[in-house]
């Protein structure tokens, strides 16, 4: 099966064409990948296009869509799940969601027990804990870098990955894999069981774990006049 992957979750604008066979990893073909968080919307197309036109498919050649689902701020996080509704829509493609930090722990495949953590500003980390076949047992959350690092040791997690965990590596005390973002190989990995069951997707409910900064006005100001 020939699959696209896309992600904005993280500052990375991800596009990737993916082939999947059963009993066998994931089989990168082509992909483009930016680290810039204000670029999403401008790079995420023209990285699919060119992912395509690499791997010498064509959009009619795809079989299923994988889109990380976050958690991820809302801006970059709205671009992907957009995209990846509107071609799935255009080309009656299924489209199935993952979360962004089960693919990272995909590409990280430590073998043992592992925090996912990536950037979520305002000081602060979405994070997920896996065992050590890479099963989610917690999460994800939003939450201080010192409060996570509270809850480690019943997490029972030694390693971590993401850039939330090298950015807050002192705080948290843990061994550092460097998986930063989603690779198109961890995203279809992560979906792998349903795509190649042919499996009816999740909702696109994108994962945002906490509310947006703008809010609507309560009510009208009031105008003085001098």
């Amino acid at each position: 099966m020939l699959v696209l992957a896309v992600d904005t979750a993280t500052p990375a604008v991800t596009a990737g064409v993916v082939e999947l066979a059963p009993d066998s990893p994931p089989r990168l073909l082509a992909k483009r990948v930016t680290l810039n968080a204000k670029a999403h919307g401008e790079l995420l197309t023209p990285h699919i296009s060119d992912s395509l036109e690499e791997a010498g498919k064509t959009y009619a050649d795809l079989d299923a869509i994988v889109v990380g689902a976050g958690p991820g701020p809302f801006t970059g996080l709205r671009v992907g799940l957009a995209t990846a509704a509107a071609l799935g829509q255009a080309l009656n493609r299924p489209v199935y969601p993952v979360a962004t930090t089960d693919a990272i722990a995909k590409d990280a495949a430590s073998g043992h027990p592992l925090l996912v953590a990536t950037d979520a500003r305002r000081k602060e980390v979405y994070w997920a804990a896996y065992d050590a076949a890479g099963r989610r047992t917690d999460g994800p959350h939003v939450e201080r870098p010192a409060d996570l690092a509270e809850k480690l040791p019943k997490l029972g997690v030694h390693h971590a990955t993401g850039e939330g965990a090298e950015i807050y590596a002192d705080v948290l005390g843990l061994d550092t894999l460097s998986f930063k973002h989603p690779t198109p190989e961890g995203l279809v990995a992560a979906a792998a069981a349903e795509v190649l069951a042919k499996a009816r997707p999740a909702a696109l409910t994108p994962l945002y774990l906490r509310r947006p900064d703008a809010v609507e006005p309560t009510g009208r100001k009031r105008v003085t006049r001098a």
